[in-house]
């Protein structure tokens, strides 16, 4: 009797756990699992070139054209270096800001405000001010006797490049906060006893300050390459894409053919190819890098 009670008691609990889950399930499934199999499924049809006409199916020709051609392996290959540009930078960026805001010193709260003001700073008023300020005529490089022709965004050279810092320096105030929130949570104890044993700054900062830190490091990680290969707005503001294809990121590129191409098929597949391709860089990051993790424990 006290076994059946036991088990019906347990029943129950897993009833109520799986009815508690199922608001986050429609949520998921409307959001996130319907898209993602649209988009596969509309993979299949290729777009004709005039509009009117009946879409054609073409099982996985399409996809097997679409992920072979060199526009998405020069897309892919400008979003991982557009990923590589701002995420590491951005981190130790951060990292160095808060490092620095956590001293008592007078006025650092001042500073620690004005670290984090970006924070408050969308993407659009980021890429205007950036786009001012590379102007060859009225920004700031005539001001310092510095020409460019063509201009930075302009130039195949550096227009990704000046892209990346644009992203940098929207994103620098969050990861000054993810960074500085880490920082408050290691024990004053622990410093304290770095600090006895002998401990040099240098030495304290890499043996128990970053170790300690590296839950917030992993995080700041894998959300900021997450975010890095969704980056849009400041591509369409700043370059659109170009000079030749030079800053066509994925999601560009999943803009430029449903928006300008009018080929919702080359639009399914390319955004099916960047949720699998951020999907395996996450999962990757999370078995690689959470190795290296220090949980305290």
């Amino acid at each position: 009797m006290t076994a059946t009670r036991f088990w019906n008691r347990r029943r129950r609990e897993a009833g109520l756990g799986y009815l508690m889950i199922v608001p986050s399930l429609a949520i998921f499934s409307v959001f996130v699992f319907y898209p993602f199999f649209k988009n596969f499924y509309l993979g299949f049809y290729r777009t004709p070139p005039f509009p009117g006409l009946p879409q054609r199916f073409v099982g996985f020709d399409q996809y097997r054209e679409i992920l072979t051609s060199s526009y998405f392996t020069n897309s892919m290959r400008v979003t991982i270096t557009f990923a590589i540009l701002t995420v590491p930078t951005g981190i130790v960026l951060g990292l160095l800001l808060a490092v620095l805001a956590n001293q008592q010193l007078r006025g650092i709260g001042w500073y620690r405000t004005i670290f984090s003001s970006t924070v408050a700073t969308s993407v659009a008023v980021a890429s205007v001010i950036f786009g001012t300020l590379l102007n060859p005529q009225v920004g700031l490089l005539p001001w310092l006797g510095i020409t460019t022709n063509p201009s930075i965004l302009d130039n195949p050279r550096w227009a990704l490049l000046a892209v990346a810092v644009t992203t940098i320096w929207q994103n620098l105030g969050l990861s000054f906060i993810v960074m500085s929130s880490g920082l408050q949570a290691i024990p004053d104890e622990i410093m304290e006893a770095s600090e006895v044993d002998g401990a040099g700054p240098f030495r304290q900062f890499f043996r128990v300050t970053l170790p300690l830190l590296s839950p917030t490091v992993f995080f700041a990680v894998v959300v900021g390459s997450i975010v890095a290969f969704q980056s849009f707005g400041q591509i369409d503001l700043l370059t659109q894409g170009g000079p030749i294809q030079k800053t066509n990121v994925l999601t560009y590129a999943i803009y430029q053919a449903l928006r300008g191409e009018q080929n919702e098929g080359k639009a399914a597949v390319l955004a099916v190819a960047l949720f699998l391709v951020t999907l395996v860089l996450t999962v990757a990051q999370m078995r690689i890098l959470e190795r290296r993790v220090h949980y305290g424990d």
